[in-house]
C-alpha cells in the first residue's frame, strides 16, 4: 500500500503519489470504465485526485463527477484537489486567454467544481497560475469565505514564485498547504530558484506536475542522452522502467514532492508506484541532472 504524507503541519494527509486528470477527455472512457479505473487506483492507495476547472475544455471535472455519481460512497475514500484562476478560449465570452483571481470568480469556480465533481467540499483548492492583476486581499477574502462555508477545507497555490506565495500567505489567517509546480529532469528551475527551498522552510510538501515532461521524455531526440542515463541508472537500482527512475529522482528531493501521475492506464499507475521503493544515490541523481541539462555542476 502506498504511503500517506501530510502536506503541511496544519494540512491534510494525501497519498504520496497522486492521480492527475488533466487529460481525462483523451482517455475515451465511459463513466463506468472511469469508475473502474478510480476504484483500481484507490485500491492501490492512490487516494488523491488532481483536477482543475479548465481541464479538457472545462469538461474533465464533469466527466469525473459522472463516474463518482455511479458510486457516491467512493467520495469518502479519496481527496479531491481542484484549481481555478485561468480563463481559456474554450468558454464563450473569453476573447483572449487570461488569468482571473477576483473574489467572484474564485467562489463561483469552486462552487462549479463542487457541482461538477458531485461533492459537498473540496479537500484543496489552488490558484492555478500567478495573476499579474491579483489583489492578494481579494483572494484571501474569497478563500476565507469558502473555508467558513465548509466548501473548501484547505488552500494552496500552483506555479507561484516564493515572493508570490509569501504575499498571499501574508493576507491569510491560515496556512497555505502546498505549491504545485513543474518538477522534472526536463524542467528544473524550481529546484534552484527558491521555490522548493521555501517549501522546506515552511515544511510544506510541493505537488509535482509533468514529471515526464508531458511525454517529451520518450519522444524528443534531444533527450536521448537523458534516456540513456536513465536506462543505465535503472539497471543499477533494479528499476523496471525509466519512468520509475524519474519519479524516484523527483521524490529524492528533500522537500518531498508528491508526483502527479497523468495516465488512465492502471498498469502504468501500478508501475509508477514502485518508484517509492527505489533509492538513488547522490551521484546517480546528479548524473541524471547532468544528462538532462547537458552540463556539469559549476
Amino acid at each position: 500500500m502506498l504511503d500517506r504524507i501530510k502536506l503541511s503541519p496544519q494540512g491534510p494527509e494525501f497519498s504520496s503519489m497522486i492521480c492527475g486528470y488533466w487529460r481525462l477527455m483523451e482517455w475515451g472512457m465511459s463513466a463506468q470504465q472511469l469508475l473502474a479505473f478510480i476504484e483500481q487506483h484507490l485500491e492501490l492507495g492512490v487516494t488523491t485526485t488532481d483536477h482543475a476547472d479548465i481541464y479538457g475544455g472545462y469538461a474533465c471535472e464533469q466527466a469525473f463527477g459522472q463516474a463518482i455519481k455511479l458510486k457516491p460512497s467512493l467520495r469518502q475514500k479519496m481527496e479531491m484537489v481542484s484549481k481555478c484562476g485561468i480563463a481559456t478560449l474554450d468558454k464563450p465570452g473569453n476573447t483572449i486567454g487570461h488569468y482571473i483571481t477576483t473574489h467572484e470568480h474564485i467562489v463561483h469556480s469552486a462552487e462549479q467544481s463542487l457541482s461538477n465533481l458531485h461533492t459537498d467540499y473540496l479537500d484543496l483548492l489552488l490558484i492555478h497560475r500567478p495573476d499579474p492583476l491579483m489583489d492578494a486581499d481579494e483572494v484571501a477574502e474569497a478563500f476565507v469565505a469558502l473555508h467558513k462555508s465548509g466548501k473548501v477545507r484547505y488552500f494552496g497555490v500552483s506555479n507561484f514564485t516564493p515572493a508570490q506565495f509569501s504575499l498571499l500567505q501574508s493576507r491569510l489567517p491560515f496556512a497555505l498547504v502546498t505549491n504545485q509546480v513543474e518538477i522534472s529532469p526536463l524542467h528544473q528551475p524550481a529546484i534552484l530558484d527558491g521555490t522548493l527551498d521555501q517549501c522546506q522552510q515552511l515544511r510544506i510538501k510541493p505537488m509535482a506536475w509533468s514529471c515526464l515532461g508531458g511525454g517529451r521524455l520518450f519522444s524528443d531526440a534531444q533527450f536521448q542522452p537523458l534516456r540513456d542515463e536513465l536506462n543505465a541508472v535503472a539497471k543499477e537500482i533494479g528499476a523496471e522502467t525509466i519512468e520509475q527512475v524519474v519519479y524516484a529522482w523527483v521524490m529524492r528531493l528533500p522537500s518531498q514532492p508528491l508526483p502527479i501521475i497523468g495516465t488512465g492506464k492502471i498498469d502504468r499507475v501500478r508501475s509508477a508506484l514502485k518508484a517509492s521503493s527505489l533509492e538513488l544515490s547522490r551521484q546517480q541523481w546528479f548524473r541524471i541532472r547532468k544528462a538532462a541539462l547537458g552540463y556539469d555542476v559549476p
